[in-house]
């Protein structure tokens, strides 16, 4: 049996007890895995722990400093902000993330979002909810407007393999889709500048990196940009549009709807200007569009393939 230990800091950001740990724990000849893990007690646990596994615990130069025996940082997600990547690599720690594992779920729920606002289900499912329908006086209700997605055109801002993937989903319901390009990128032949895609869609999908260049990208004016009555729709990161600056589009009815699921600072402890009560046409979700039990069956197995990987010399997906 190997002397391998692994904490797990935080198993519940991945594991609902729906998960199969099985090839997980036969790596190590001990996994301990805790419910969540605070600041002061993060150095404790990882003591004699030669990988660490987190998602959003963060992992500074002090506790590495304090965990010599610390070896693998295995993060259960494609970002790696939570740890310190400099001091991991001055301290001989290897940091593994995982990709891709969330992409079929992300796009059906972005898909989701924009059939959602193209139907306005969510204002007729609370209308039959309120009794409205059974006091019609014809057989249906059509008190909101339902767009078809058919023919209309969706700017997609992003469009590596989760753009791509709703990408074809959006052109199965027979929407053109176009590409926008993103600040900080160097110019592309098939990429329209923002601003004159912002112009020709009627929907627009966000699925780029929050980075200096794409905080805040989609401001007050970017949003007077797009057409009267466009949706849009963000589950890839909060704070790539400014949070009050949709609202304010929306209270003024210039857009069609938006849907997110994503804030800027999550959870939302303090409020966020998307939770006020008033907003017409919005759907907020609490960033689950990746976790399907699917998607995250597959983030165990990148955690496998990582693991694995690092021991055997040949490591995965090493970011640092």
């Amino acid at each position: 049996m190997n002397n391998r230990r692994a904490v797990f800091l935080d198993h519940p950001s991945l594991d609902l007890g729906d998960l199969d740990l099985s090839g997980l724990r036969a790596l190590f000849s001990e996994l301990s895995l805790h419910q969540q893990t605070t600041p002061e007690n993060i150095i404790e646990r990882l003591q004699g722990a030669q990988v660490a596994i987190s998602n959003k615990i963060a992992l500074n130069a002090e506790t590495l400093a304090a965990c010599p025996e610390l070896k693998l940082i295995l993060v259960t997600a494609t970002g790696t902000n939570n740890v310190d990547l400099a001091a991991a690599r001055a301290h001989g720690v290897t940091v593994s993330n995982c990709q891709g594992y969330g992409t079929p779920s992300v796009a059906q729920h972005t898909i989701m979002l924009l059939l959602n606002l193209a139907t306005r289900l969510n204002d007729y499912q609370r209308d039959v909810q309120a009794g409205l329908w059974q006091k019609a006086k014809q057989f249906c209700l059509l008190d909101h407007p339902i767009v078809e997605l058919e023919g209309k055109t969706l700017g997609l801002l992003g469009h590596g393999e989760l753009g791509g993937a709703v990408a074809r989903l959006a052109e199965a319901f027979g929407m053109r889709v176009i590409l926008g390009a993103i600040p900080g990128r160097p110019a592309r032949a098939d990429r329209v500048p923002l601003d004159e895609l912002l112009a020709q869609v009627d929907a627009l999908t966000l699925h780029c990196p929050l980075n200096e260049h794409t905080r805040d990208f989609i401001g007050a004016r970017e949003l007077a940009l797009l057409k009267p009555g466009a949706f849009i729709v963000n589950t890839a990161r909060g704070g790539l549009i400014n949070e009050q600056a949709l609202a304010d589009a929306l209270r003024s009815g210039h857009l069609g709807g938006a849907a997110t699921d994503v804030l800027s600072v999550e959870p939302p402890v303090n409020g966020n200007p998307l939770l006020a009560g008033d907003i017409p046409r919005l759907i907020v979700t609490p960033h689950n569009a990746w976790g399907s039990r699917e998607a995250r069956q597959r983030i165990v197995g990148q955690l496998i393939e990582n693991a694995q990987g690092f021991f055997s010399g040949a490591p995965l997906r090493v970011v640092s």
